[in-house]
């Protein structure tokens, strides 16, 4: 086998390849290509997914789709315009408005193709009635540091947008829509990818406003009114906007860890797929620290070498002032549970290439990183109390630098054990 960390490097590219648009999309698409197509997206993955559908259309089509700042692509036919993330800004709210203007007045006879991904709750920012730009803003930031799950936030953030929560299908209607999705959410819910502007939404007003009092989140005024106005209530199952609606996943997490452990069982390494998981980011650290324990201490629930694979997206409750995404924050909790456990290495990165907000998708960790980091003066605890795992990992020289992979299927995690060790931490 190759050196770990160029290991754990392959799973990681492995994972990103099997959910890239251009492998997924196209044997997707209807096999008709009469008539207008207006194309719509949103997300991180959202540029590549219209190269891929420019590519595999030979039809009329047009539209546009908006991404992550720096994640574009070439396009002929489509439209990519680029917005920030997490935090939305005004190039968003412009690009959702457009969107809505592109598929209003739609006949029976039109299709819309809407391409989403991981990233288009934040890309496609259009406020409720009532509601700036600003209050969503703070309403993001505020969510981003709370610990609160993606579903919750995202249940915020439809009943505070004019787009998302089904909204776009009632827009589209009469037209038929068929939406094309990469899921970046535990459980692939339809409705919590980029926020679900194409289906149904079960969660309502109230469910909003417990969760912002949940989290200790003082709302402004407007977004407190809004979300008491009966007029924010999301499109429920059964309205007619979505009898001509048709929604299919072409990529989920669950594929990439699966595509990833096939890697490693060529290359004589035993995966344990763990699946989609959620929690904090440290705490979930916890639980990966002891079953490489078991491992290396007593061959459960496999002998080694194997390798650990998940998913999901884990959440950081934001209290110090370091740099730092939910993979690096991880990777500080698996450092301070294994304290140079030997033969134990591990990288978690964001398939997106971007873990948070930072230029790095995620690190790599190694036996050697406590001992390393306190020669530097680095305290792994006080960098964990400080959320700081980006400079921490950026002083070891152990980021993982991608720039974007225009996909997003959430996180990735591998913990490689290489080896069976005794209770004393010597070989067998």
């Amino acid at each position: 086998m190759e050196t770990e960390a160029a290991f754990l490097r392959e799973l990681f590219d492995t994972a990103v390849a099997a959910a890239h648009p251009a492998q997924v999309l196209a044997p997707c698409l209807p096999a008709d290509r009469s008539g207008r197509l207006v194309v719509i997206g949103a997300g991180k993955a959202a540029a590549a997914m219209a190269k891929a559908l420019e590519t595999a259309w030979d039809g009329d089509i047009e539209g546009l789709v908006v991404t992550r700042y720096g994640h574009g692509e070439a396009c002929r036919r489509i439209e990519v315009v680029e917005a920030a993330h997490p935090v939305p800004d005004d190039a968003g709210e412009r690009f959702a408005r457009r969107a809505l203007e592109r598929v209003s007045g739609l006949s029976e006879q039109d299709r819309v193709i809407v391409l989403l991904s991981g990233g288009g709750s934040s890309l496609l920012a259009l406020p409720a009635k009532g509601v700036s730009l600003a209050d969503k803003q703070a309403i993001n930031r505020a969510l981003l540091k709370s610990g609160a799950t993606i579903g919750e936030m995202n249940c915020v953030r439809k009943h505070l947008s004019a787009i998302k929560g089904g909204r776009l299908a009632k827009a589209c209607w009469p037209a038929t829509v068929y939406t094309y999705a990469i899921s970046d959410v535990p459980g692939d819910d339809p409705s919590v990818i980029a926020s679900g502007p194409t289906v149904p939404d079960l969660t309502t007003s109230t469910d909003a406003l417990e969760i912002l009092a949940r989290y200790a989140i003082d709302p402004p005024a407007a977004v407190t009114a809004w979300l008491r106005d009966v007029r924010s209530e999301t499109p429920k199952p059964g309205d007619p906007a979505f009898s001509r609606s048709h929604y299919q996943l072409i990529a989920r997490p669950q594929r990439s860890l699966e595509a990833a452990a096939a890697r490693a069982r060529a290359a004589g390494v035993t995966p344990l797929i763990l699946g989609d998981l959620e929690g904090e980011a440290r705490e979930v650290a916890k639980v990966h620290a002891g079953i490489a324990r078991q491992i290396a201490w007593h061959g459960q629930p496999m002998e080694p070498p194997c390798v650990i694979l998940s998913g999901g997206e884990t959440t950081v409750t934001v209290r110090g002032q370091g740099r730092g995404g939910r993979n690096a924050e991880f990777l500080l909790g698996l450092a301070d549970s294994l304290k140079g456990f030997p033969g134990v290495h591990a990288l978690a990165a964001d398939t997106d290439g971007i873990d948070g907000s930072e230029d790095n998708a995620g690190a790599y960790l190694s036996p050697t990183t406590a001992a390393r980091a306190e020669a530097l003066g680095l305290c792994t605890a006080d960098a964990l109390a400080d959320n700081d795992g980006y400079g921490y990992f950026a002083a070891l020289d152990d980021l993982v630098i991608t720039g974007p992979t225009r996909t997003n299927v959430n996180d990735f995690r591998a913990v490689l054990v290489t080896a069976r060790v005794t209770p004393d931490g010597h070989g067998d």
